[in-house]
Formats: structure tokens, C-alpha cells, sequence
């Protein structure tokens, strides 16, 4: 699984600091930036083990351009780091389903023009972050408004 990290430059007296921000807690250092992103995979395999015990969801993924507007991370370098994340959360298992042949095709299209790994990547993405909107959305609807 892709995640964009954010990295505040180091000094000589500093290391170089590095936020998961769509894992908020999510972070690391380290004194040269390949030893940065080598940490902060280190780091988004450690929260997302500890998510999935916890028997928790993956945050929603946002843009990298969300972040990169945001006033929090002005001047940070941007990056994308590929974690292996996917087995803290059961093993995969083969299913078969019925597409239509123009909805299939538009996956496939998608899925070469966007880099996606493969068609069940996608779908699945796709299958996950629909859940957790709506669990999102019906958290919201739920919560008392403030001053009620």
C-alpha cells in the first residue's frame, strides 16, 4: 500500500523529520533522508499492525495536493513510500464476481492510467474507502451537535 509521507528538513544538529499524515501519530526521523523513509516504513508497518489489532481501519487516504495545501506542512518535501501493510489485516482470499464488460473496462483503464497495482487493488481501495465514509458520515449524523 502507497502512503505519502511529509518530511521536515534536518540540520547538522538534527535529524530530518517524517509525518504519516494520513496515519495521524504516525512518524519518524532520521540523520540522512534515505535513512528517513527507511524509518518511516518501519513506522507505518508498526501503526498499522497495532491498528489492526486493535481491530481498527485505515484512516481514509488523502492526496498528496491536500497535504501539500496544508498550512501545518509549508516548505516540507513531499513523498510516497510503499509498505507491505496489507497482511496485519487477514490474508487475502479469492473471490469471484460478475462485472459488466464496459464497467470492467473502465476499471482497467483506470487502473493503467493511475499506476494502481492490479484490478483487485483497486477494487478493494475502492470497497474500503466506501465503508469508511459512510461509517464516517454516520458518525457525524450520530454526534450530538455542540450547544444542543
Amino acid at each position: 500500500m502507497k502512503f505519502t509521507i511529509a518530511i521536515e528538513a534536518g540540520t547538522k544538529k538534527t535529524a530530518f523529520g517524517v509525518v504519516v499524515p494520513d496515519l495521524p501519530g504516525c512518524f519518524s526521523a532520521g540523520d540522512t533522508v534515505e535513512e528517513a523513509f527507511d524509518n518511516a516504513r518501519e513506522a507505518i508497518k508498526v501503526h498499522c499492525e497495532i491498528l489492526a489489532e486493535e481491530k481498527k481501519d485505515l484512516p481514509v487516504a488523502k492526496a498528496m495536493s491536500e497535504w501539500q495545501a496544508d498550512e501545518e506542512y509549508k516548505g516540507w518535501t513531499w513523498g510516497i513510500v510503499d509498505v507491505e501493510v496489507e497482511r496485519f489485516f487477514g490474508p487475502a482470499e479469492k473471490i469471484n464476481i460478475t462485472v459488466p464488460a464496459l464497467t470492467l473496462r473502465r476499471i482497467d483503464a483506470y487502473v493503467a492510467s493511475h499506476h494502481v497495482d492490479s484490478r483487485s487493488a483497486f477494487l478493494v481501495k475502492a470497497a474500503e474507502e466506501t465503508m469508511r465514509r459512510e461509517t464516517a458520515e454516520a458518525a457525524l449524523i450520530a454526534a450530538p451537535t455542540a450547544g444542543a
